[in-house]
């Protein structure tokens, strides 16, 4: 059945007053990670998925296609005068920063959330060529486009790879970098991670479902230890793919990205204040699955990754979360977003000082 424009209202209302939309399972205390709800279509660009403040957009330019890039950019009562920044991850979006910018708000920050292009409420052009750079440029271009001339940058898994090319590219409006167990603290394939075909990777993602996606975050995420409040995500996720075929392709394309183009080798041109902030239950190693035996062995996984890269930049701090994984601004927001404001200020004076 097509929805109309009003389903789209009642799922935020329902939501807004913590129920189920139509067709989906009450939030409850899961069963094993096999198990899971009816996946709740909700659209190729997420149309039917309710963010919690008003989405925006802004129109952009992908070869000859026009795109829109989806984003919040939400105002504190009491300013404090400085902008963040917050660029998601491969398998999340915008709305998954909903604790962390209440956070940034109560404390005073202007707080921007763009959904990549490829990604969640943004558009997934099916001829687009994914770059760090031309993703770098667009999120470049809505600051601007909103007046913020420069901000912290904060980004998670690939949105930290993202962060670091961004700030790579853009030293100028990067103030300082936070980095949320992120992607691309090493060069995979100089460790002898070989490329994949984009035809197989296309094949890999059509294969994903909520059963999958699930287990998948609760191995490597969430270190065997699931909360039924994460089931949203994977909802969200499991939703999307099956809408439409485009999320697929988008989604593959950023892994081909990914693995293809490393921003490691430019960590120690990375000059402003860095903060990384790492879960240390962490077992993402990403491209291990497509190498060879021997080059699994070798691989490490974030955690170690932080460890070895902090002191090639040249102002970093790690902030460890020992009992935390992937994702400690999901896992534990009353953990993480004390120390993620303690990081910001510490930046802050840096960056202020020149130190």
């Amino acid at each position: 059945m097509t929805r109309t424009p009003i389903a789209r209202f009642t799922l935020f209302a329902a939501l807004a007053l913590g129920l189920a939309p139509a067709g989906a399972t009450t939030a409850a205390e899961p069963g094993p990670p096999e198990s899971g709800p009816a996946v709740e279509r909700y659209g190729v660009d997420l149309e039917y998925f309710a963010y919690p403040w008003p989405v925006e957009t802004m129109p952009v330019e992908v070869g000859d296609s026009e795109a829109q890039m989806a984003f919040m950019d939400l105002a504190p009562d009491r300013p404090n005068g400085r902008s963040v920044v917050l660029l998601h991850g491969k398998n999340f979006c915008g709305a998954t920063w909903e604790d962390t910018a209440r956070a940034l708000l109560g404390a005073g920050y202007r707080v921007l959330i763009p959904d990549q292009i490829g990604f969640c409420k943004s558009s997934k052009p099916r001829e687009a060529q994914y770059t760090f750079a031309m993703l770098a440029s667009f999120t470049r271009k809505l600051m601007e486009r909103q007046g913020i001339a420069q901000a912290a940058i904060v980004g998670h898994s690939t949105g930290g790879m993202l962060a670091m090319h961004f700030a790579h590219a853009y030293p100028d409006a990067t103030r300082q970098l936070v980095l949320i167990n992120p992607l691309g603290l090493t060069d995979r394939m100089a460790e002898g991670v070989p490329y994949v075909p984009l035809s197989q990777l296309i094949a890999q993602e059509r294969a994903k479902d909520y059963q999958s996606i699930r287990r998948y975050q609760l191995e490597t995420y969430y270190h065997g230890h699931w909360k039924a409040r994460y089931d949203r995500w994977v909802g969200m996720l499991a939703g999307q793919y099956a809408s439409g075929d485009a999320v697929a392709h988008a989604q593959a394309k950023t892994s081909e990205m990914i693995l293809t183009q490393p921003i490691a080798q430019h960590i120690e041109g990375i000059a402003m204040p860095v903060t990384l902030m790492i879960g240390m239950r962490d077992t993402t190693t990403f491209g291990k699955g497509q190498a060879p035996q021997e080059v699994q062995r070798r691989l490490d996984a974030i955690p170690a990754l932080a460890q070895s890269a902090a002191p090639r930049f040249p102002a970093a701090t790690l902030v460890t979360f020992d009992d935390l994984g992937h994702s400690p601004q999901v896992e534990a927001p009353e953990v993480f977003e004390p120390r993620l404001l303690q990081a910001l200020a510490r930046g802050e004076k840096r960056a202020a000082t020149g130190t």
